[in-house]
């Protein structure tokens, strides 16, 4: 079969496929996988390298749906490649069906889930980034994107990295369709915009008419010869593309056409073919030279603090991921702050291996979830206030079942003077909200270097708050900290109440357990240094033999330490008397001392509420005021 007649056909089934599955389905998106029907057909036939037996295989392209509503597209691609039978493609959304409504990692050929629109292209710059500088592989990264979505901001965090990090093996076929969900999309048609836009930030641009065979073809030839920039291919097509009674018409979006309308669609398309493809094999490749598969690693040689020092966690987080450079899969991403999150000092020892992402949250997520992909364990930075800027992207990075390790420093109204504007105060919620997250806050240096080493083995997300301040090294450095458990630090036969802490305020905890005992009120103490998952069994076995439990946070009180514990203890009998200590209303500047005193988290405070529970007088002065 001729080239151009082989691109024709499966063009054909492309959009017919996609109309199949999604009537069977009752739902989904067949006019915007028509639209790029014929952009993905020459892709597939002549220009992706990749050995669908093998999805691992180093030499391997990457293809990345941006516009991951398109899925029935992508999955009608499978098909044609023989991965998937004809009968598994009509399983399309179907409950238990690897083919789900936006593509996952449930099946080997999609890396990672998309479908929140603006994600894709940056998750291509991450493996582009691993491809160019640590596997150092000719692999290519095609990104389809919507029009759409180039709307979103971080489309052009993505595009700006792109450029400033030379990839010329990223490639974006942009959809050009315009239309949206409802409507027409910001620019329309007008291709020349798109390419000026990308053109400003160095790209290198293509405009083509996105249902021209051999436009297309040629596009694709030149994009993937060598080049120093990324390629943007804008092409102009149309939505349902093939079928008179959806092409360029608006009210389409996300619908599946009727049994009847299915049955005419087809008919219009020529009907149903069998065409399947034999999709060119990935360049013979060797393992990526600095990453998992590499020689086995030396010892790690951990840092090590004396008991009784001040040392800040982010400066043992620092000294730690240093440490973590042995491993030639370790990676780490910073937003610009590398000298507050000490990241500086991995950039130093391994510069090779350290990419700065600038102030730019989202593509610095991205960029490890992209990382990951290749077997690398990123390990990205900033203040943890400013990692509320990418919650949607930790949220997909979940979906993705990705391995990424996210580290917020500066946490709470400890950081002092800088005010609420730096204050971390939701990351504990936020974290704790991702599916199959691990939510870890170390107190003292010799604890976060024990954290931070489990944290390149944890599989998902996981996260770690650190503190600005100094603390004292509570901890022996042979002492180990498991993920899931806690430490009971202070705990005596007549203790009548339980204090929960981690972090900045374990240390408060402990000043308001002296306190305390000075009066004769004897109260435990414990270190909830893995807040998520929690050690409910230790929180149990405190709630039965004290009767009462005050948790201290330096966070809101909403979804955070004082939530986890209350659920760990919801399903324990008896239930304890809790009182729930946090940051309750907006702060200010001061000094650190002045803000958690002002938050009603210093020692005093805790002291006080542990009174109240067992029912004790206040000493003169000790109460609130």
């Amino acid at each position: 079969m001729a080239r151009q007649q082989l691109w024709r056909e499966l063009a054909a089934q492309l959009r017919v496929d996609s109309i199949r599955a999604t009537t069977e389905a009752g739902s989904g998106h067949p006019t915007s996988s028509m639209s790029a029907a014929d952009l993905m057909a020459v892709l597939l036939a002549d220009h992706l390298r990749y050995d669908f037996a093998n999805p691992k295989h180093p030499g391997n392209d990457h293809l990345v749906f941006s516009k991951g509503h398109a899925s029935p597209l992508l999955y009608a691609l499978f098909k044609a490649a023989g991965v998937i039978t004809d009968a598994e493609l009509l399983t399309l959304r179907k409950f238990g069906s690897r083919l789900e409504g936006h593509p996952t990692p449930v099946l080997p050929w999609v890396e990672v889930a998309t479908g929140s629109l603006g994600q894709g292209l940056a998750v291509g710059v991450g493996i582009a980034l691993a491809g160019k500088y640590l596997d150092k592989l000719p692999y290519h990264v095609w990104v389809l994107s919507g029009d759409s979505e180039m709307a979103e901001g971080s489309v052009w965090e993505a595009v700006q990295h792109a450029a400033h990090y030379k990839l010329g093996n990223l490639i974006c076929i942009l959809d050009v369709n315009r239309l949206g969900q409802r409507g027409e999309t910001m620019l329309g048609w007008n291709t020349r915009a798109y390419a000026q836009q990308a053109q400003a930030f160095g790209w290198r641009t293509l405009e083509i008419d996105g249902h021209n065979l051999d436009e297309i073809d040629r596009a694709y030839a030149q994009a993937e010869g060598p080049s120093e920039i990324p390629t943007m291919i804008v092409a102009r097509t149309i939505k349902g593309k093939g079928v008179s009674l959806v092409e360029n018409k608006d009210g389409w979006h996300g619908k599946a056409l009727l049994r009847e309308q299915a049955v005419q669609a087809i008919a219009e398309l020529g009907g149903e073919r069998r065409v399947t493809v034999r999709v060119r094999p990935p360049e013979p490749a060797p393992p990526a030279p600095n990453g998992v598969q590499g020689p086995a690693a030396p010892p790690l040689q951990l840092p090590v603090y004396k008991e009784g020092d001040s040392v800040a966690t982010r400066r043992a987080y620092g000294d730690a991921l240093r440490a973590l450079g042995a491993r030639p899969d370790v990676v780490a991403l910073d937003g610009e702050v590398s000298n507050s999150t000490y990241a500086e000092d991995f950039a130093r020892a391994y510069p090779g291996r350290y990419f700065e992402m600038y102030i730019a949250e989202q593509q610095m997520i991205a960029s490890a979830v992209g990382l990951q992909v290749r077997g690398y364990t990123p390990f990205a930075s900033t203040f943890a206030a400013f990692l509320t800027r990418a919650v949607d992207f930790i949220r997909m990075a979940a979906v993705s079942r990705a391995n990424i390790k996210l580290v917020g420093s500066h946490a709470g109204v400890s950081i002092g003077w800088d005010g609420p504007s730096q204050m971390g105060l939701e990351d504990i919620a936020m974290m704790r909200a991702v599916g199959g997250s691990t939510v870890l806050y170390p107190c003292d240096a010799n604890q976060t270097t024990q954290l931070v080493v489990q944290m390149a083995d944890r599989p998902g997300v996981v996260f770690l708050r650190t503190t600005r301040e100094k603390t004292p090294v509570l901890y022996a450095p042979e002492q180990r900290f498991p993920i899931g458990g806690s430490v009971v630090l202070r705990r005596s036969e007549r203790d009548a109440a339980t204090i929960v802490a981690a972090g900045i305020t374990l240390h408060e905890a402990l000043r308001a357990q002296q306190q305390l005992a000075g009066e004769g009120i004897a109260a435990r103490v414990i270190d909830a240094y893995s807040i998520k998952p929690i050690d409910a069994a230790t929180l149990r076995q405190a709630a039965g033999e004290t009767g009462r439990i005050v948790t201290v946070e330096d966070h809101w009180p909403e979804g955070g330490l004082g939530e986890a514990v209350l659920a760990a203890l919801a399903t324990g009998e008896p239930v304890p008397q809790v009182r729930l200590l946090g940051v309750k209303a907006m702060p200010g500047s001061g000094t650190p001392e002045e803000l958690l005193d002002a938050a009603g988290i210093s020692a005093r405070h805790i002291a006080h509420a542990v009174r109240e529970l067992v029912g004790a007088p206040s000493p003169t002065g000790a109460g609130r005021h």
